[in-house]
C-alpha cells in the first residue's frame, strides 16, 4: 500500500486521519443524509465500507439488532469474493483465519451394501489458473467484523446506529435534492417506540428477505414455494469418518444427503443435513425439528461410519425456494425514461435462495460492490445520474441466473440415488454437475452485457483473456520500480476510481513515436483527454482515471527514467513521484501476462477496467478518439468549486 503521500505520518498506515469537520458519526442521525443503508449484514457492510472512504458523502447505516453480529449463518467465500476483499485490504486476514477448501470429495452408496456410504471420487477444488485466490470458510460474523474495522478507520469514521428498524419510507421525486422521507423507530430499551425522521438523496435497503424498504416500494418477491426441509449445525464432534476435514458431498441411499463444510480453527465442521419434503403450502416450523432429530439424521447418513457430537455451536431448520425482485430499484419500468433511482435493494431483500450452493453471502456483497461505486460518482459529480439504472440491470440478470443454479442444484441434490437409476456414467449425477459448474461455485461467471458502462466486444481479439464485461483476471507481473513480483490484479482498489490499463506493443517505448509516448500525450495534452476533461483541478492526475502500463520488456531492460510522466506522475501536497505505475512481465517466473491474456503482442491494447474489477472495455492503444467517447458516453466534465453534495441536483 502507498502512503506518506502528503507528509510523514506515523502510526498505522490503515487507519486513516479523521475528516476535519466532519460530522460524528456517533452522536446520531443527522436530519438529511446523501445515502442511507438499511441493514447491516454483508451487502450493507461493503456498501458502506466503500461510502465511508468519502467523507464528503454523509452515509449512515441502521440496523435493527441492538449490535454485531456474533455467530454468523452464511460461511462460503468464493474465490471471487477474496478478490473483492482484496480490493477493501482485507484479504490477507481471511486467508490467515479461514479454511482454505482445497479439494472436494464425494460419497455415494456403496454398490454391495447399499445402506452404507463409500468414497465416488475427490477433485481439486477450483481449478488450476482460475483466481489467485482460494475458496475460503469464515464465520460470516468474522467478515462484518473486518468491514467494521474498514469503516472506523476510514476518514468517516463511520459506524452502524443499532436498534433502529424501519417503519416508513415514501419517495417524492419532485422532492429536491433529498426526496426520500424515511421514519426510523428505536428498539433499545433506553428509549424504545421513539421516531426518528430525516430525508436522503439515496436509501438502499439491505434488510433481508423480510426487507422493509422493499415493501415500501412496492416490489415483491416471487417464485417457488419450498417444498424441502434442510437442517443445518455448526459442531465440534469425534468422528472415524475420513473426508471430515474436506468440502464433502454425501447422497445416502434412503436417509437423504448432507453437505460437509469444515469450518475455520482446524475443529468445527458444518453439516448442512437433508430432511423431509414439505407438503404444498407447509413451513418447516411446524414440523417440531429439533437438534436432536439432525443429529440422529446425520448418525444415519453417516454410517458405517459413526460420528458424536459434543458441541454445538450453533443450528438451524430451513426450507428451499427460489425467489426474485422484478427490479432493484424504485423505478416503475414505464417511467426508466424520465426518472431516476432514489431507492435501491441489495442481497436478500431482491434474491433469496438455499445455502448449499454457497453463493448468498457472495452475490449480495457482488450487488453493494456493483452499487457503491455508482453511487460515489454520482454523489461527487463524475458521473450522470442515469448509470444507477445499470444497477438494477447488471445485478438482476446476475440473480436470475443464481435462482437458475440454486434450482437446478437444490433438485439434483435431494435426488434419490434410485431416481438416476438409468444414468449409466461412474459418477453420480450430482458429482458431475458441482465438477461441471466450477466456475459458477468459485464466482466466475458473471459478465455484463453490452451498455453505457461496458462497450463492444469489436476488439476483444487484442486482448482475448480480458473478456469484456467478465472481472478483471489477475497475472503476476512485476513492478518496474522496485523488481517486486506482485498481482496485477491487485492494484484495482474499492476506491471508486477507473483504470485504464495499457499493454504496450514490441517497441522501443523511449522512441518518441512509440505507441505509448504518443498515448501518453495524448491524456496528458489533448482537451479531449479523459484524463484532462474529467480530473477536477487541483485533484491528483490520477483521482478519477488510473492509467498505468503494462510492457513486453524484462523489467531489468527498461530505462525508467525515459517512461513519460503521465506513468511517473507528481501527486499531493509535496508533488511527489508515484512509482507504481509501470509493470513488466514474470519472465523469470515463466508466467508472460502477454501469454497468459492472449494480448496482442504486436497491436498492444488498452483495457479499461471499472472500480467492481470487470473489464469495461478493450480498444487498440492508439484508438485515442474511441478512448475518449467511452467515458464520455457516462462522465460529467470537472469544473472548480464543484461540491459532492449538490451534484444530483445539478446533473438531474
Amino acid at each position: 500500500m502507498q502512503f506518506h503521500l502528503n507528509g510523514f505520518r506515523p502510526g498505522d498506515p490503515e487507519v486513516s486521519d479523521a475528516a476535519p469537520g466532519g460530522e460524528d458519526p456517533g452522536a446520531g442521525l443527522p436530519e438529511v443524509v446523501d445515502v442511507l443503508i438499511v441493514g447491516s449484514g454483508p451487502a450493507g457492510l461493503t456498501l458502506a465500507a466503500q461510502l465511508a472512504a468519502f467523507p464528503e458523502i454523509t452515509t449512515r447505516i441502521v440496523e435493527r439488532k441492538p449490535g454485531p453480529m456474533e455467530k454468523g449463518q452464511a460461511d462460503g467465500i468464493s474465490c471471487r469474493s477474496m478478490e473483492m476483499f482484496n480490493a477493501f485490504g482485507f484479504a490477507e486476514k481471511v486467508l490467515k483465519q479461514g479454511y482454505w477448501v482445497n479439494e472436494t470429495t464425494f460419497w455415494k452408496p456403496d454398490p454391495r451394501r447399499p445402506d452404507r456410504i463409500t468414497r465416488n471420487g475427490r477433485i481439486q477444488d477450483v481449478e488450476d489458473g482460475l483466481s489467485e485466490m482460494p475458496h475460503i470458510i469464515l464465520n460470516q460474523a468474522r467478515v462484518h467484523d473486518m468491514y467494521l474495522e474498514i469503516m472506523r478507520n476510514a476518514p468517516s469514521r463511520l459506524v452502524p446506529d443499532y436498534a433502529l428498524q424501519l417503519l416508513d419510507l415514501t419517495v417524492d421525486p419532485a422532492g429536491g435534492d433529498h426526496p426520500v422521507t424515511v421514519t426510523l423507530e428505536r428498539l433499545d430499551p433506553e428509549r424504545q417506540g421513539e421516531t426518528v425522521t430525516l430525508r436522503a438523496r439515496y436509501v438502499v435497503g439491505c434488510d433481508g428477505a423480510r426487507s422493509a424498504v422493499r415493501n415500501a416500494i412496492g416490489r415483491e418477491l416471487l417464485g417457488d414455494s419450498a417444498n424441502q426441509a434442510w437442517g443445518v449445525m455448526d459442531v465440534l464432534a469425534v468422528t472415524d469418518f475420513p473426508d471430515i476435514r474436506c468440502k464433502t458431498l454425501i447422497q445416502s441411499a434412503s436417509e437423504g444427503n448432507i453437505i460437509i463444510i469444515p469450518r475455520e480453527g482446524g475443529y468445527l465442521v458444518r453439516l448442512y443435513i437433508e430432511l423431509d419434503k414439505l407438503a404444498a403450502g407447509e413451513r418447516v416450523a411446524n414440523r417440531n425439528i429439533t437438534l436432536d432429530t439432525l443429529i440422529a439424521a446425520a448418525r444415519r447418513i453417516f454410517r458405517p461410519w459413526s460420528i458424536d457430537v459434543k458441541e454445538v455451536a450453533w443450528w438451524s431448520v430451513y426450507e428451499i425456494g427460489q425467489r426474485l425482485t422484478d427490479r432493484f430499484d424504485d423505478v416503475p419500468p414505464n417511467e426508466a425514461a424520465t426518472r431516476q433511482p432514489r431507492v435501491f435493494i441489495a442481497g436478500d431483500a431482491c434474491h433469496t435462495h438455499s445455502p448449499k450452493a454457497g453463493q448468498g453471502m457472495n452475490v449480495s456483497m457482488g450487488d453493494a460492490f456493483n452499487l457503491g461505486w455508482k453511487l460515489v460518482s454520482v454523489l461527487k459529480g463524475r458521473c450522470r445520474p442515469e448509470i444507477l439504472h445499470s444497477y438494477s440491470a447488471e445485478r438482476h440478470a446476475v440473480a436470475k441466473d443464481l435462482i437458475e443454479f440454486d434450482r437446478e442444484w437444490s433438485r439434483i441434490m435431494s435426488e434419490r440415488p434410485e431416481e438416476t437409476a438409468t444414468d449409466t456414467a461412474e459418477e453420480p449425477k450430482f458429482q458431475r454437475y458441482f465438477i461441471q459448474h466450477g466456475r459458477y461455485t468459485a464466482g466466475m461467471s458473471v459478465r455484463y452485457t453490452p451498455s453505457v458502462l461496458t462497450g463492444a466486444a469489436t476488439f476483444q481479439s487484442l486482448a482475448v483473456g480480458f473478456e469484456i464485461g467478465t472481472r478483471f483476471h489477475s497475472v503476476p507481473v512485476i513492478r518496474l520500480a522496485d523488481a517486486r513480483p506482485m498481482e496485477l490484479g491487485h492494484t484495482v482498489a474499492a476506491d471508486a476510481r477507473w483504470r485504464v490499463f495499457a499493454f504496450c506493443p514490441d517497441e522501443n517505448p523511449a522512441e518518441d513515436g512509440s505507441m505509448i509516448q504518443r498515448l501518453c500525450r495524448f491524456l496528458a495534452e489533448d482537451p479531449g483527454s479523459p484524463v484532462q476533461k474529467y480530473t477536477p483541478p487541483g485533484a491528483d492526475v490520477d483521482s478519477v482515471i488510473d492509467v498505468r502500463a503494462v510492457f513486453q520488456q524484462g523489467h531489468r531492460d527498461l530505462a525508467l527514467e525515459r517512461l513519460p510522466d503521465v506513468l511517473k506522475p507528481r501527486k499531493g501536497r509535496l508533488g511527489l513521484v508515484d512509482y507504481e505505475k509501470v509493470f513488466c512481465p514474470d519472465l523469470k517466473g515463466g508466467r508472460d501476462i502477454f501469454d497468459l491474456r492472449g494480448i496482442d503482442r504486436r497491436r498492444g491494447c488498452l483495457v479499461i477496467v471499472r472500480s467492481d474489477q470487470y473489464v469495461a472495455h478493450v480498444l487498440p492503444l492508439d484508438a485515442h478518439d474511441e478512448l475518449a467517447r467511452f467515458f464520455d458516453g457516462f462522465m460529467l466534465p470537472a469544473f472548480a468549486g464543484r461540491e459532492a453534495r449538490s451534484i444530483p441536483a445539478m446533473a438531474e
